[in-house]
């Protein structure tokens, strides 16, 4: 719906009402001598995504600041009263280091003290797998942490979880936002009960650490681990609260922390971007791993849910590796130690989203176990669990940097994460040979699949149109051929309808309908699109595979993909 000035007009009058504060009022005043800013911050009203509702902060219906989280918390506590009626609901509430996180997850915790609601907050910053893990351990109905992940200074978020430990998926999602819909802002409670609100600490950090340590620790010796040197960063983020101790725990003595990192800073003042993702998030801690002769790198995003690293290649430089590659190891180290210490009694599964390496599959075939593919968003993955009681989660991620060892969090989680690629590290170590080495070894059995992902940032309102339209273009016209390559097969998961172009034949996708296309080749290619759920882009993923007979042949494999790769984004002029 194209939005009015009138409409827009009529929003900003509202938000100039008694019932909003006196500051608030006073920047939108200041905000009328940039119309361009004031439209930006009063268009539409901020959606929960993938991840949550996630946004710039400042004043606006388009904004995260207390009002529109007020009315989220709100809408959200009507609904849990009415959903569970006679019970004491209960919420647990952490936050990131982003600016206003503290003040903002107060502002949530009044508003359902307000309500009734029972309140356990954090006392101060923790990682979001460590608040998924706090829903189940305190027996809460629902968890909320205030975080814009990897999003510039500039952002916030607000991620909802429900009682299982995961984020919100339907039809509690769609429930929920039509309870917040209804409401009017003035609806919103935001006088605390103070007696409701309960400050949490170290008692729950103590039994999710150990945890951690319990479900990320498997065959390296402590010999092994004595031998293995861990550089460590945590971008500015909330993980420095949980990593470093959970190492120490598990037996880790050779870790070195970046320490002009190590202070928590919504500013982010030393990075780019706090992006694991982004090669230079990592530049100071691979500096640092220079000087200490490290084995491995690990850093994680500002909320402790997405990890990258780096190890040691054939040449014995240091090698950042790309999510996919990260989740195939690990993946193969949890099947490999799974069957060796209790085997397979044929309820196991692996898990990974549509827009991740194929090579998942034809691992989970090798070790005979199932593998599940679920949408974009580490809420599926969580919803396997919740869907499957009887069946065994044993591990999976996302290209996005995302990883969960187990089901005891449920949500990706780069604390357990973090440890499991340092007992990897360590083990095949101590039998004479390494990450990358089984890195390539895996390549050479399962298939060579690399992969490249290409986001193209197009902000405000044009932006959102452009990206809307791109979309509709590529289903209406969808490529014939690709990089010269047959187009066979296309997956619309937006319609839930998959096209064999061969045959002419349609199938139904069994999963629920997102606005994602996928195009296969008849050369094994595969290119999606998707607009991200998070942040003002359009994603396009490429895979593109070859088999690789021998360790000998993986640099002009390599070449060879990497050319194949670069011709596809010319070809789809992203490039």
């Amino acid at each position: 719906m194209q939005i009015t000035e009138s409409v827009i007009n009529t929003r900003v009058q509202e938000w100039l009402t008694p019932f909003f504060d006196t500051s608030t009022q006073q920047e939108i005043q200041n905000l009328q001598n940039n119309p361009e800013e004031l439209k930006e911050s009063f268009y539409k009203d901020l959606e929960f995504g993938t991840g949550g509702m996630r946004g710039v902060m400042g004043v606006g219906t388009n904004r995260i600041n207390k009002y529109t989280l007020g009315k989220s918390t709100q809408g959200l506590s009507n609904y849990l009263i009415k959903q569970f009626p006679g019970e004491q609901p209960k919420a647990v509430i952490a936050y990131d280091c982003r600016n206003n996180s503290d003040t903002l997850a107060q502002i949530v915790a009044d508003v359902f003290s307000a309500n009734g609601v029972k309140v356990y907050l954090f006392s101060s910053l923790r990682p979001t797998p460590e608040l998924s893990f706090a829903v189940r351990e305190l027996g809460c109905h629902c968890g909320i942490v205030l975080t814009a992940s990897h999003n510039p200074p500039e952002y916030n978020g607000y991620k909802v979880y429900w009682q299982d430990g995961g984020q919100l998926v339907p039809p509690q999602d769609r429930e929920i936002i039509n309870e917040i819909n209804s409401l009017k802002y003035s609806d919103i409670q935001f006088t605390a009960n103070t007696e409701l609100i309960q400050k949490i600490d170290h008692e729950i950090d103590t039994i999710f650490i150990n945890k951690s340590v319990q479900n990320g620790s498997f065959v390296a010796t402590q010999e092994a681990k004595d031998n293995t040197t861990i550089v460590f960063t945590s971008l500015h983020g909330t993980s420095i609260t949980a990593v470093p101790e959970t190492l120490k725990k598990a037996g880790y003595k050779n870790v070195h922390i970046v320490k002009e990192q190590a202070e928590p800073d919504g500013n982010f003042p030393t990075v780019v971007s706090p992006n694991p993702e982004e090669p230079e998030a990592l530049t100071m801690a691979m500096k640092l791993a220079e000087d200490v002769k490290a084995d491995i790198v690990i850093g994680t995003d500002p909320d402790c849910d997405r990890l990258g690293i780096a190890i040691r290649n054939d040449k014995n430089e240091l090698q950042l590796l790309n999510g996919n590659q990260t989740m195939i190891v690990m993946t193969w180290f949890l099947l490999e130690n799974y069957k060796k210490q209790q085997d397979f009694i044929g309820n196991e599964y692996i898990a990974s989203t549509i827009v991740s390496t194929p090579m998942m599959q034809n691992l989970a075939s090798s070790y005979e176990v199932e593998y599940k593919e679920v949408l974009t968003g580490f809420k599926w993955i969580a919803k396997l669990i919740k869907d499957y009681p009887d069946k065994n989660f044993i591990g999976g991620g996302e290209e996005s940097f995302g990883f969960m060892v187990g089901d005891f969090v449920r949500d990706k989680d780069a604390v357990t994460s973090t440890l499991l690629a340092c007992e990897i590290v360590a083990a095949t170590k101590a039998t004479g040979s390494s990450f990358y080495a089984t890195l390539l070894e895996l390549y050479t059995k399962y298939g060579f699949y690399k992969e490249n992902l290409v986001s193209l940032v197009k902000k405000g309102i044009d932006g959102a149109a452009e990206i809307k339209q791109t979309m509709i273009d590529l289903r209406n016209n969808p490529p014939e051929y690709i990089n010269n390559e047959k187009v066979v097969l296309i997956e619309d998961y937006q319609t839930g309808i998959t096209k064999n172009i061969l045959d002419n034949t349609e199938t139904t996708i069994e999963i629920p309908t997102s606005n994602v296309l996928i195009f296969y080749t008849e050369a094994g290619s595969k290119i999606a699109a998707r607009p991200s759920g998070t942040e003002p882009k359009i994603k396009f993923y490429i895979s593109v595979q070859e088999s690789l007979d021998s360790v000998t042949n993986f640099d002009i494999t390599q070449q060879q993909l990497d050319s194949k790769i670069n011709a596809i984004k010319k070809d789809l002029k992203l490039i």
